[in-house]
């Protein structure tokens, strides 16, 4: 049957509430496009105002988003809980998940902790003042500083404070999962910006923002590609940048200073909505649920007003965890070393690939992203021979497919890539053998 079909009503109130219920019944599942605008108003025997009214109510309650020329359609529901991988065979090797390894965090301080009352400051003044000199040091605004429960809280707490149902969301492709995830529960439209080993395509990006009232952008470590800003193209980035000020700027440094790759930001105090979120996850551990939020001065008072009645704070015992890791010197020279090692591990991956004629990408942090032809194919053959990867559907707008492999534990790098290289190819390296 036709989508109009479900569709009734002569008022835009009306109309709406036919597509609601057209929702709600199961008859137009997440992704089912709308009828265009005139097409429905005839059906209808109403006029075109009326229908772009209704779907108005509609984009505005998170029902529908607009996607220009690709049309109107019914969004994908929030994820209420994602389903848990099933486990590894035995043997199998997680190089999947995007864990950092476990040997390179360090070790947790036994600390004698003050309790905490209702009522005291919501923020560490001594975190508060570390994240200022690394901020600073980055050339990052740090007047105006929040503490978050990771970069995703942070990320979603700027966007909520900003844009509204049916906004338009500059995002990388490939994206971050838990960024396109966000969007979608958020009823946010992602917009895809192609990214090569220097981050986002300046050409895409101006194309793209013209719609656009957001940018979600990573300037080092990308996730999942490596990606990293090269000094070169970071100016050409805030040339772009520089004639849209009014665009909200979110920068997610999820890695931190395991990045192995300076920091080169894209933001600066002339612009009036922006915001950089520093995560302690990858490099102090995933459990510590602590990330600073540099923003301006508007930001940081929608964020902090609108956290003091959810959360009220981020625990203080995990503030005073980090500001304990972040003053000893022993945590300091780890971090060092995590970045090193974590720069040989990969680049130890995308040089044996390469070596086997087999294009891949990793210009920072431990992440390595390699096209593929058939990602499920390759998943499932890499677990036969004893190694889990990620396939790359789920990061994807408009690129190829591709798979992700985490090379943050992987000291074996020419026995993955000779296995990788039998699965991807095997015809043609046994006819050359």
């Amino acid at each position: 049957m036709l989508v109009q079909n479900y569709l009734s009503g002569e008022t835009s109130v009306n109309i709406a509430r036919s597509v609601e219920e057209a929702v709600s019944a199961g008859k137009l599942p997440a992704g089912a496009q709308l009828p265009v605008v005139r097409s429905l108003a005839r059906h209808l025997g109403v006029s075109p105002a009326t229908v772009m009214a209704a779907y108005r109510l509609l984009q505005d309650r998170g029902v529908i988003v607009a996607e220009g020329r690709r049309g109107t359609r019914v969004r994908s529901a929030p994820p209420i809980a994602m389903p848990a991988d099933a486990p590894l065979p035995e043997g199998v090797r997680d190089l999947a998940t995007g864990n950092p390894d476990l040997g390179l965090l360090p070790r947790l301080p036994a600390l004698d902790f003050e309790k905490r009352l209702y009522g005291e400051e919501l923020n560490d003044p001594e975190l508060l003042a570390i994240a200022r000199e690394q901020f600073r040091a980055d050339r990052v605004p740090a007047e105006f500083l929040s503490v978050t429960s990771g970069a995703l809280d942070g990320i979603e707490r700027v966007l909520r404070e900003h844009l509204r149902a049916g906004d338009r969301v500059a995002v990388e492709d490939p994206c971050f999962t838990g960024v396109l995830d966000l969007l979608s529960a958020l009823s946010l439209v992602a917009v895809p910006v192609p990214v090569d080993d220097e981050g986002l395509e300046p050409k895409e990006l101006r194309r793209a923002i013209r719609s656009c009232d957001a940018l979600v952008v990573t300037p080092r470590a990308q996730n999942p590609s490596g990606a990293a800003h090269s000094p070169r193209r970071a100016r050409e980035l805030r040339t772009v940048l520089a004639s849209h000020p009014a665009l909200l700027v979110i920068e997610d440094d999820h890695a931190g200073p395991i990045a192995g790759t300076p920091y080169l930001t894209l933001v600066d105090r002339n612009r009036a909505r922006w915001a950089v979120v520093r995560s302690v996850s990858k490099s102090l551990g995933p459990d510590l649920r602590v990330a600073l939020l540099a923003s301006d001065a508007a930001t940081h008072s929608r964020v902090e007003g609108r956290q003091t009645l959810g959360i009220r704070w981020v625990s203080h015992v995990l503030q005073r965890m980090v500001v304990a890791l972040w003053r000893d010197r022993a945590t300091e020279r780890l971090l060092t070393r995590a970045a090193k090692t974590y720069g040989t591990r990969r680049q130890a991956l995308v040089a044996a690939l390469q070596k086997r004629g087999i294009e891949a990408h990793g210009a920072s942090g431990f992440n390595v992203w390699i096209p593929v032809s058939d990602e499920s194919a390759v998943v499932q053959a890499m677990i036969a021979r004893g190694w889990a990867v990620k396939g790359g559907e789920r990061y994807r707008l408009n690129v190829p497919p591709a798979v992700r492999v985490t090379t943050a534990a992987l000291n074996d790098a020419e026995a993955f890539a000779e296995d990788f290289a039998e699965v991807v190819a095997p015809r043609r390296r046994a006819s050359g053998s």
